[in-house]
């Protein structure tokens, strides 16, 4: 069983070198001869291939959430074509040398590829998208990220850093300037309600939300007190019109088993800043929309790292 304890701030780190991640910026064609350098480690995304080159419409392209078309798909094509050649480009950084690469840029691909706990992160804000694998095993900490499939930034830290690398995740882009929201800080709403309230808003219906919340089961909740229809049906409106970005976390113990244990996070930004989504069962399928510190992630999370190695154990 892991346990890894994200609550707890990190202990101060002996030295100034100590408490930083080392970071590298890494074009595709370097980051896979990194790995192939480290015994050919499979990186946590895939890409088709052809005639050896990567394609943009591999699943890296789809997991970016980027439909491209051929235009765009060609001028990625092109991009990598542009870029020099990597082993030389390595060896000019003293990454890679006569004895190999760099020992601590080799044991982080070497950890993305053979990790305990793993992390997939897909954050949308704006304009902006990145998509991030965390991966982590004992001590260390290995991170790959990337907006655009071409250059990569990989990090790799000790574990009690990792609090402070998961809240660069939540970040606001400077051009999103905050603001109020009409969603109270706390909102407890039925699932289906909610579901066919943003349907009805997608498809350009508003006219249907008043009728959907006369029709609907089950109470609204604002801040714990039940609100009345109009209320309700702004904030539930709110949640999905103020909608500006959303963050999900796929939460995993690798093991060697046929079937995954995997937790989520979702948040979802909103005119204030982010907003927690967090299933509830105990009283109908229900949801509740919370307001959230951006540096309330690690806590966020680490009840689901938990549930994820607790349903692991118990499957042993």
């Amino acid at each position: 069983m892991v346990t890894i304890d994200l609550t707890t701030p990190p202990t101060p780190p002996a030295s100034f070198l100590d408490g930083m991640a080392r970071r590298l910026a890494l074009t595709l064609p370097e980051l896979r001869v990194v790995a192939e350098l480290a015994g050919g480690a499979p990186l946590p995304f895939d890409l088709e291939s052809t005639e050896g080159a990567p394609s943009a419409s591999g699943s890296l392209s789809g997991r970016l959430g980027q439909s491209r078309g051929s235009v765009e798909d060609s001028a990625y094509t092109d991009a990598l074509g542009t870029l020099h050649d990597p082993y030389d480009t390595l060896r000019r950084r003293g990454l890679v040398g006569d004895d190999g690469a760099d020992a601590g840029l080799v044991g982080a691909v070497g950890l993305l590829a053979t990790p305990r706990l793993a992390l997939d992160i897909d954050v949308a804000a704006g304009a902006a998208q990145v998509k991030a694998w965390h991966r982590q095993d004992g001590g260390a900490v290995a991170s790959l990220s990337t907006c655009d499939g071409i250059v990569f930034e990989l990090a790799w830290f000790p574990v009690e850093q990792w609090t402070t690398e998961l809240a660069r995740v939540t970040a606001v882009p400077e051009d999103l300037a905050l603001s109020t929201s009409h969603v109270p800080a706390l909102l407890d709403v039925p699932y289906a309600l909610a579901d066919a309230v943003g349907e009805a808003l997608r498809s350009g219906r508003s006219d249907l939300v008043p009728v959907l919340m006369g029709q609907g089961d089950g109470a609204v909740l604002a801040d714990g007190e039940e609100i009345g229809t109009a209320e309700a049906a702004a904030a539930l409106s709110a949640v999905h019109t103020e909608s500006r970005g959303r963050l999900r976390i796929l939460a995993a113990e690798v093991s060697e088993r046929a079937t995954a244990s995997v937790g989520v996070v979702s948040w979802v930004l909103l005119r204030d800043g982010w907003h927690s989504l967090t299933p509830r069962h105990d009283d109908g399928a229900r949801v509740a929309v919370a307001r959230v510190d951006p540096d309330d992630l690690a806590t966020e999370l680490a009840p689901v790292l938990a549930q994820v190695s607790l349903r692991e154990t118990a499957d042993e």
